[in-house]
């Protein structure tokens, strides 16, 4: 078992533990020690999918699927870099853990022959309470790409975890998002490609939303993606410098309550 996995195992109970697991991906521990999964890209299918090197994996492999036991995995769309095909029935298929999926997942789940696992379709709107999580699904703007794209408010511990996916900037829609409260922590992409917000969107929506502490995502695991954590670190003292940001190394862990 590799380093990182015995990190998430052995994590102490009574606090609220977030790993960056690269790319876009994040790992939720609780206090009690359940885990929840969001938009893990652990394999290098992505250069085989795509055809060119512009999606080599540049960022080395940490987890492997069936190192951890996760209570929850959340996919947001049906992309390899979120859901993960050569991972998923991996990480899914132990008859514990419960994969609540897009829409747009759906395909892949038949091909990949997962019916028989604990798979849940969710949108927009839907309102899931899996163990300490509950994980509110909100709208995110991925364009055409991948229309049935969410995002979520996922809250454990009493703290809210705003994971904006995939998405452009929509600040028309900070209401939804801040309607059960405050947001703790903000994660959203930085990597301006694909529809995604770009660094300075990011600040900007950072700033409209004030979230407590906001980590940068989406950017470093492949050439053809783009972003710069420099950029964004600069637009974030520029456009809100009263906001608290943190630059995740894949693998950083960091806490997010304490008893």
């Amino acid at each position: 078992m590799n380093e990182f996995a015995i990190r998430i195992l052995s994590a102490s109970q009574g606090k609220t533990h977030l790993f960056s697991a690269g790319q876009a991906g994040f790992i939720l521990k609780s206090k009690s020690g359940q885990t929840l999964a969001w938009d893990l890209y652990l394999s290098e299918c992505g250069e085989r999918l795509e055809g060119n090197d512009g999606f080599k994996r540049l960022l080395p492999k940490l987890l492997y699927p069936e190192e951890v036991c996760f209570d929850v995995v959340v996919a947001s769309h049906f992309h390899f870099d979120h859901f993960d095909p050569d991972a998923m029935p991996a990480l899914v298929s132990n008859g514990h853990t419960k994969l609540l999926a897009a829409t747009d997942c759906a395909d892949l789940v038949r091909q990949l022959r997962m019916e028989s696992c604990d798979v849940s379709f969710v949108k927009p709107g839907d309102l899931v309470r899996a163990g300490d999580f509950s994980i509110r699904f909100v709208n995110c703007d991925h364009g055409t790409l991948a229309p049935e794209a969410v995002g979520a408010v996922i809250t454990v511990d009493g703290k809210r975890i705003f994971f904006a996916g995939d998405t452009c900037l929509r600040l028309d829609r900070a209401g939804e998002i801040l309607s059960e409260g405050k947001i703790d922590v903000m994660i959203a992409a930085i990597n301006g490609a694909y529809g995604n917000l770009n660094e300075h969107d990011c600040a900007i929506l950072s700033k409209e939303i004030k979230p407590g502490l906001t980590i940068p995502c989406h950017y470093g695991m492949f050439a053809s993606h783009g972003g710069n954590p420099g950029l964004f670190r600069r637009y974030m003292q520029e456009e809100c410098p009263e906001n608290r940001y943190l630059m995740m190394r894949m693998g950083e862990e960091t806490i997010l309550s304490e008893e």
